[in-house]
């Protein structure tokens, strides 16, 4: 059994505790079992699970898993800590708010020999697998994804990391991309953000991506993507996945620690985030520069 612990009681976390008790019958998940929650805050318990201190989860010889579910700009600190201490983690995305970062720490975990996982729940969407079989074998001509959303909160960092889940998702259809140019629209007074990021493939075409975000923004995904055949302006529609999505991840981070997911997809999936991460910092240092 591998023993967990859960740092940050938002949402996320609460859902980690929740199915971390209840893991899907007969799947890697089973071989987990909670063993704590850590908390900056003082809380009661939680599900019926007791609050440790940080250190304690650190040192304790029967917890071997992290679940970093804090806000964005604690992340590396903690991930750091646990990996530190020999502990496997499973981190939200974004990993870091720093490319080199993020590489450092996906070494050290090689050389600690334990498993560091950033949680893309995006890809295990029903309408993101629905988009994947659309674009599949159609030649793209140039496209736009632009989301909208409320204001970000404190610590979610840039917009390029903080919706990193968007431009994964364009990786995974288009594949790799390079940046281009990007811009910032930003009013603090009003509490609103629009990054525009111009991005090509490597066929050399183009596509826009755009993160809008302000207090009366319905939290939106608008696609038009050009092919040589067709257009999508939509999403198409899928029903709600019989899995929950967390729950999703869970079992395949659980494949992860007991050895069912191959070396070859593992360094698929690296090279992956590594590249979005790469591409995050990009537009951050064009829209900064």
């Amino acid at each position: 059994m591998f023993g967990a612990v859960v740092v940050g009681i938002g949402t996320a976390g609460w859902v980690r505790i929740r199915d971390i008790l209840a893991p899907l019958p007969g799947s890697p998940a089973e071989k987990l079992t909670i063993r704590g929650f850590i908390s900056r805050r003082s809380l009661d318990p939680q599900q019926g699970i007791c609050q440790i201190p940080i250190q304690e989860a650190l040192s304790r010889d029967d917890i071997h898993v992290a679940f970093i579910c804090t806000e964005n700009a604690f992340h590396e600190e903690n991930i750091r800590a646990f990996l530190q201490a020999g502990k496997h983690v499973c981190v939200e995305y974004p990993m870091t708010l720093d490319y080199k970062a993020a590489e450092e720490l996906w070494d050290f975990a090689e050389k600690k020999g334990v498993i560091l996982h950033e949680e893309h729940i995006e890809l295990l969407s029903e309408d993101y697998k629905a988009l994947k079989r659309e674009v599949e074998g159609k030649v793209l001509q140039e496209g736009t994804l632009h989301f909208t959303g409320g204001p970000l909160k404190p610590g979610a960092g840039f917009p390029s990391f903080s919706g990193i889940a968007r431009l994964t998702c364009l990786v995974e259809w288009f594949g790799e991309l390079s940046v281009t140019a990007a811009t910032m629209d930003h009013h603090s007074d009003r509490n609103y953000s629009k990054m525009t990021a111009t991005l090509l493939t490597v066929d050399n075409r183009p596509l826009t991506w755009i993160e809008e975000r302000g207090p009366n923004l319905q939290r939106a995904k608008h696609i038009n993507f050009q092919f040589d055949t067709c257009t999508l302006t939509q999403i198409p529609p899928t029903p709600r996945g019989a899995v929950g999505l967390f729950m999703q991840d869970l079992t395949y981070f659980s494949a992860k620690l007991t050895g069912q997911v191959s070396q070859e997809e593992l360094q698929r999936e690296k090279q992956r985030v590594l590249h979005c991460l790469k591409l995050a910092e990009t537009i951050q240092q064009c829209c900064q520069g």
